[in-house]
């Protein structure tokens, strides 16, 4: 996790007590699926041609079961649209048309579960102990300016097919420049400069660049990571807003999905604001800080409960928790999400190195 100050807390609507990713009409999710069975096929006897091609097809499907999406829970499904306004007319397990997706050939994957954050990404032996526990999507702090882990022994794109490959859906995180009446004290010497359009632009792709040269591709969302700011400061919350923006358009303009991450009470409420006032170049996807202890994805207070709906809310709901999965203990932050995950191509190289997709652990919780 970056180094944070604690998003405020709020009383736990009514509504927001039931499951973890309940859809507005009240269904509860089905369960997750069990571990899927490779399918095999053997040729009919004493046709050797036919053998050969049915040889050949199944030393390809090794490379594409890596390349695939993971067992997934009900509700992650491939989707072209992300909304930041009215809700889609298809439901919300169907694969959408391509409208309102960057300008890319790949459409964006949404996936529906629980995620974690965590500083610096954990190596693929800890990921690896993971697989046993609740969490299907973990947050990577890939790139930026303003991040509390810089070094990031461990990302590289070798760990990213590998952690992809394994079954975990990756969000990625930049963390660059910050509000100029940003909270952190950490954080003041990021601040965004004079030229907020300019500053957005470049750091735009300075994302995107730093995303590809981990294997991360075309339509993957891209989280700006903005830290809390000081609220009311209407000058700090516009020099904010055209650095937003203007990361926005870059990231678009290059073929990926720009999202946002920040608390609740400031930047993510100056977007609600912004989207009601019909502003342009805001984010595709919100992931939202307030740490209430349980999620709240469709009623966060802040947000009319139909923007950023469907497949494009995150909600950070606690920070700063430990757990231990497989004897290896992490610090993380908790999340909850039915939003964009990044699009990898596992190399074939790694195939012989990395296990067969996990299921996920169904009724577990943290």
């Amino acid at each position: 996790m970056s180094t944070r100050t604690p998003p405020s807390p709020e009383a736990v609507p009514a509504s927001a007590s039931g499951a973890l990713l309940a859809p507005a009409s009240g269904a509860v999710p089905a369960p997750l699926p069990a571990t899927p069975v490779r399918p095999r096929s053997a040729p009919p006897p004493g046709a050797r041609a036919r053998a050969v091609v049915a040889a050949l097809m199944v030393a390809l499907a090794g490379t594409v079961l890596l390349n695939a999406p993971p067992p997934q829970p009900s509700g992650a499904v491939a989707s072209g649209a992300v909304a930041s306004g009215a809700p889609a007319s298809a439901p919300a397990t169907r694969a959408m048309a391509g409208a309102g997706a960057p300008g890319a050939a790949a459409t964006p994957v949404t996936f529906s579960g629980k995620a974690f954050d965590t500083c610096e990404a954990p190596s693929l032996t800890v990921m690896r102990a993971w697989r046993g526990s609740p969490y299907g999507a973990v947050g990577i702090y890939f790139g930026g300016r303003g991040r509390g882990c810089p070094v990031q022994k461990e990302l590289t794109p070798a760990w990213v097919a590998s952690a992809h490959a394994m079954g975990w859906r990756l969000l990625p995180l930049f963390v660059g420049s910050q509000a100029p009446c940003v909270d952190s004290l950490a954080k003041r010497k990021f601040a965004i400069g004079s030229n907020p359009t300019s500053q957005g632009t470049k750091e735009g792709g300075d994302a995107v660049r730093a995303a590809q040269a981990l294997g991360i591709g075309a339509s993957s969302p891209l989280y700006l990571d903005i830290e809390a700011y000081r609220r009311g400061d209407t000058s700090c919350a516009a020099t904010t807003l055209a650095f937003v923006r203007a990361w926005n358009r870059e990231v678009k303009r290059l073929g990926y999905l720009p999202g946002f991450y920040s608390s609740a009470e400031t930047g993510v409420r100056d977007m609600e604001a912004q989207r009601k006032a019909g502003t342009k170049d805001l984010p595709g996807v919100m992931w939202f800080a307030r740490w209430r202890g349980v999620p709240a994805l469709l009623t966060e207070s802040v947000l009319h409960p139909e923007a950023w709906t469907p497949h494009a809310r995150i909600h950070q709901y606690a920070g700063n928790v430990t757990e231990t999965y497989g004897g290896r203990t992490l610090a993380i932050d908790r999340n909850a999400l039915d939003a964009p995950v990044a699009h990898v191509a596992a190399p074939a190289r790694f195939a012989a190195r990395v296990p067969v997709p996990l299921s996920f652990a169904a009724g577990r919780h943290p």
